[in-house]
């Protein structure tokens, strides 16, 4: 799946910390997983719309 997360965007929210490399991908991740399991829980619902429930 395509970055999910924006690096600069990450790197401002987290204001003075510093960021390791790898911080980036595991993110990516983690944010894919939450979205597979939000367009999971839309389609046993039946529903194709994801909503915020759905997180």
């Amino acid at each position: 799946m395509a970055d999910l997360v924006v690096k600069s965007t990450v790197k401002e929210a987290l204001d003075d910390k510093n960021v390791a490399g790898d911080f980036y991908e595991a993110l990516n991740d983690e944010v894919e997983e939450v979205l597979e399991d939000a367009a999971r829980r839309a389609e046993e619902n039946d529903r194709k719309t994801v909503q915020p429930r759905d997180l």
